[in-house]
């Protein structure tokens, strides 16, 4: 495996841990990882994109594992996790970022290709719509109500906290291997990912991140509904067990330069379950992209 170098970088008032591979002079990518996961989720890719040139970033982002933590709901609003992002981008002195994001990762991509755009070469979002798309979704599609149904349960104070953390987060733990693929979490894994987990504040600073979705939202969707004009390729696990097909068809019809590839026999995880196909898809993109007029810089 490529040494991967671990920084500590102070961005939009926090400090957050980062997990670099590559030249330093390489095109920047920024890589944004979902709930539960932390920097460790794109390990495959960090390598694979790294060999290639790129500069790979990949933070904990706030909340997660070695990065800050801050406990109020309000410090995990969109804005401020898209700030977050602006300010990384800043400290590694660039001006435009390739942004691939996974589950919450992606959300906050998509928030940042709306209303920052400038800042953004090229969007990769994982199994992730549009925020927008999701209180459509679900208006479109009561089955996804259902399978939404965890968010509902993550806004209560406390009792969340108290049953995820039971027996060293046992059902967190084999959540993530009930919803995907047989393999695609071993021991090794979860054994990582419960370290991160244990860190003081971690949980309900993870849980913030749906609690906020209410602060977000108190105004409808209509403020993050916008069309997306950064060059975006949705990259999607056909089994997603929590999110319908239908979002992702939804969110590309908001791209004007988009496409969205689905990939079979795949479920929310496929970055784990298939990460030759899932990076071989990333740069097949970047090269398709690569001649394309981004977006204009400021």
């Amino acid at each position: 495996m490529m040494r991967f170098e671990h920084q500590l970088i102070d961005a939009n008032g926090h400090t957050f841990h980062v997990v670099c591979a590559g030249p330093k002079e390489g095109e920047l990518i920024l890589m944004l990882h979902g709930f539960p996961e932390f920097w460790y989720g794109f390990r495959h890719q960090l390598t694979a994109l790294a060999t290639q040139g790129y500069y790979v970033v990949v933070p904990d982002q706030r909340g997660y594992n070695e990065s800050d933590k801050p406990q109020e709901v309000e410090a995990y609003s969109l804005d401020t996790l898209r700030d977050d992002c602006v300010a990384l981008i800043d400290a590694y002195k660039r001006k435009q970022a390739i942004v691939i994001g996974h589950d919450w990762g992606g959300a906050v991509g998509w928030h940042l290709a709306s209303t920052k755009p400038e800042r953004i070469k090229t969007f990769i979002p994982i199994n992730i719509p549009h925020p927008a798309d999701i209180p459509k979704g679900i208006l479109k599609n009561p089955t996804q109500l259902v399978r939404s149904s965890y968010m509902a349960f993550f806004q209560f104070p406390f009792l969340p906290e108290k049953l995820l953390q039971t027996k060293k987060f046992k059902y967190m733990a084999k959540g993530l291997q009930m919803t995907g693929r047989e393999g695609a979490f071993v021991e090794e894994d979860l054994e990582h990912y419960r370290n991160a987990w244990l860190k003081p504040g971690a949980l309900t600073a993870m849980l913030n991140w749906y609690r906020a979705i209410r602060l977000d939202f108190r105004n409808g969707p209509k403020p993050f509904d916008q069309m997306i004009h950064v060059p975006t390729t949705i990259l999607w696990g056909w089994n997603d067990p929590f999110l319908s097909k239908t979002l992702a068809k939804e969110s590309l019809k908001r791209c004007s330069n988009g496409e969205l590839i689905f990939i079979d026999d795949a479920t929310h995880w496929v970055h784990h379950e298939y990460p030759e196909i899932v990076n071989q898809l990333i740069l097949r993109s970047l090269k398709k992209k690569k001649n394309e007029l981004p977006y204009p810089l400021k």
